[in-house]
């Protein structure tokens, strides 16, 4: 799936099936930013991203800042620990509704595909 938004897409992955779940993890949590980026509030399940840990980045893009609370949001990595885990939500969205997170995440990320603690595949953005 080619990427909508500034982020480089990982490259022959699938798209999980309809409807779409993208793992939350960030400022993507936040009730402003889910707001301004779909329009209303995400309902999500609680899920967990295994074999990932949680970093700051420092957005410095003024686009990028304009849609934060914050200038060292969240963001993930994979992580060598075999315990590590990043807690989330896995709201299920459109195709629409992910091209609109897309566009809302900086340069500096991209979205993959990995698969939650639940054993369902989604997708998640990660740094880059």
């Amino acid at each position: 799936m080619p990427a909508a938004g500034p982020f480089r897409s990982a490259i022959g992955l699938t798209a999980p099936t309809s409807p779409v779940l993208l793992f939350s993890y960030g400022t993507l949590q936040q009730e402003s930013v889910q707001r301004a980026t779909f329009g209303w509030r995400l309902p999500g399940v609680a899920d967990a991203l295994p074999g990932y840990a949680r970093t700051r980045l420092e957005i410095t893009d003024p686009d990028g800042l304009a849609a934060r609370d914050e200038r060292f949001p969240p963001f993930v990595s994979a992580s060598a620990d075999p315990d590590a885990a990043v807690a989330g939500t896995l709201p299920a969205r459109t195709a629409a509704e992910l091209g609109a997170a897309d566009r809302h995440e900086v340069a500096a990320c991209r979205r993959v595909a990995c698969t939650r603690r639940s054993g369902r595949q989604a997708w998640v953005y990660v740094r880059a």
